[in-house]
């Protein structure tokens, strides 16, 4: 409720000040209460050129092209301060009202009287404020830029493809870490990660403005690490700090002695507390709605019992025996698979001893594969339950022994809905009661507290969704860490506005603009 009153006071007050401008400008008020009308006759107060009314009718553009309409108003009524100019930029519903009614302004028609002319250096001062602040609103409110960094999504998001993500198109999220550097996420550039580009001094319940739609199955979602709330400065988002306790235990992660099965040493680093909005940024597919019970059986998801489509960019690991023991490198490229993976592949292949190479390849990829080339055998690698580590797939509990190609059923809280808790379920719903909803649960005797209340259901208070990786065998996704919250959702993934190929050195053309959330 109190940031639908702050849009109020924005858009209001912005009006109000306009129509007080208007007066003095020597047009009627009421003209400025009129919707596009009341743009129409501000340009022209403004005398600025017929072209410019095109930039109010592209997105993004048109928030700097109104901006840019403050600060022209400013500079007719002779306010060329660059405080002043910088208020009406971030706070224009407060200073817009102020320039109407100050008893020192006056208007001055910009065709007849043109503005003073101000130094080279204030200009660019003036033009870089601008310029931040309208990015900021647009980064946040929206659309931002994602580089995809992993190949967590191929074949339908390759790495090195640069997408476009709306923010609209769930809602903007307000900012919940308002006090941070603008237009860098959580670290500071060229610190190695070493320092926090935020402070936590003020934190914002969460809220989400109305949006054009709500998440949907296969959308492809821009969302913060949900494991990410605690985190080893050294590991980033590689390993969970959650992920690396259960492993080698609490006091070896935060002593920073921890050393693998090989005897060789994590580092860990500086152990971190992530407000939601500053974990890192993930990217995955939407498989699990809300409400929803999700099992996966030899690769094929299961939701409410009945199988859904797989998208055809889906790749798994196949066991691909060819004729020639030589790994046929350029046609495998020419196929699609990277040099990472033909080069795992090579490895693999020598450390078990084996002549099969182990390559993730889509369900096309492999048809190809065994028609068109020398290939004895090509077999799809379903990996069975394995108890040797039960603890590394959620709910992260020796009794559930699973695998991320035969895993569940597992039930998808919805908001509003009550849960019922016992011991066997608990695991799963811990961290949406304790971490993303924000209560304090403890065990006693077998009997469950909640905020020291004892309790055997609990009601959700908001939406969780099932993400997964395209590329299933090679993606640390919901199947390891399970739900992600709604509030950690920061976008769906638009289009690919550029991709570069880093292993052939060349901008993948057929790539640019295509949907990034195809799944055919």
């Amino acid at each position: 409720m109190v940031y639908e009153i702050f849009l109020i006071l924005y858009f209001a007050g912005s009006l109000f000040g306009l129509c007080l401008v208007f007066k003095k400008a020597g047009e009627a008020w009421w003209k400025a209460l009129v919707p596009v009308y009341n743009v129409v006759v501000w340009t022209r107060l403004l005398a600025k050129k017929w072209y410019s009314y095109l930039f109010l009718f592209v997105p993004a553009i048109n928030i700097f092209s109104l901006l840019l309409r403050v600060t022209d108003t400013a500079r007719a009524m002779r306010r060329y301060g660059f405080v002043e100019q910088a208020l009406g930029v971030i706070f224009p519903w407060v200073y817009l009202p102020l320039l109407g009614l100050s008893r020192n302004t006056v208007w001055h028609d910009p065709k007849t009287d043109p503005p003073a002319k101000v130094n080279e250096g204030r200009d660019w001062l003036d033009a870089i404020v601008f310029a931040l602040v309208a990015a900021v609103i647009i980064r946040g409110n929206v659309f931002e830029f994602y580089k995809i960094p992993s190949s967590s999504m191929e074949k339908s998001l390759l790495v090195g493809d640069y997408v476009m993500v709306s923010k609209l198109a769930y809602g903007p999220r307000v900012a919940m870490t308002p006090v941070a550097v603008p237009l860098v996420h959580n670290v500071m550039p060229f610190s190695g990660g070493r320092t926090e580009s935020y402070s936590k001094i003020i934190q914002l319940p969460y809220h989400r403005h109305k949006g054009f739609g709500h998440v949907e199955r296969y959308d492809a979602v821009v969302f913060n690490y949900p494991d990410g709330d605690t985190m080893c400065s050294a590991q980033f988002s590689n390993r969970s700090y959650h992920e690396l306790v259960r492993r080698y235990g609490k006091e070896a992660v935060e002593q920073d002695r921890v050393y693998d099965e090989y005897g060789q040493r994590i580092e860990i680093g500086k152990i971190r507390v992530r407000p939601v909005d500053k974990r890192e940024n993930f990217i995955k597919r939407c498989i699990g709605l809300p409400g929803e019970e999700l099992q996966i059986v030899d690769q094929e998801v299961y939701i409410n019992g009945k199988p859904i489509a797989t998208p055809s960019g889906v790749q798994t690991t196949h066991a691909v025996l060819f004729n020639d023991i030589a790994l046929p490198s350029r046609v495998l490229g020419q196929m699609g698979c990277s040099n990472d993976d033909i080069a795992e592949a090579e490895l693999r292949r020598r450390y078990s001893q084996t002549p099969y190479y182990l390559l993730p390849l889509t369900k096309d990829m492999a048809s190809r594969l065994e028609s068109k080339y020398e290939v004895l055998d090509v077999q799809r690698v379903v990996n069975s339950a394995d108890s040797t580590f039960p603890q590394t797939l959620f709910p992260n509990d020796s009794r559930y022994v699973w695998s991320v190609d035969n895993y569940g059923p597992v039930h998808i809280p919805a908001k509003g809905e009550t849960l019922r808790l016992t011991t066997e379920t608990l695991p799963f719903y811990r961290r949406v009661i304790e971490v993303y909803e924000g209560n304090t649960l403890e065990v006693r005797d077998g009997v469950i507290y909640i905020n020291g209340q004892p309790t055997d259901t609990y009601t959700v208070r908001q939406n969780y969704y099932w993400m997964m990786g395209d590329n299933r065998h090679n993606s640390v996704d919901s199947r390891f860490w399970g739900f992600v919250p709604e509030d950690h959702i920061v976008g769906k993934a638009k289009r690919i506005f550029f991709s570069w190929d880093s292993d052939r050195k060349r901008v993948r053309t057929n790539r640019i603009f295509r949907s990034a959330g195809r799944i055919d």
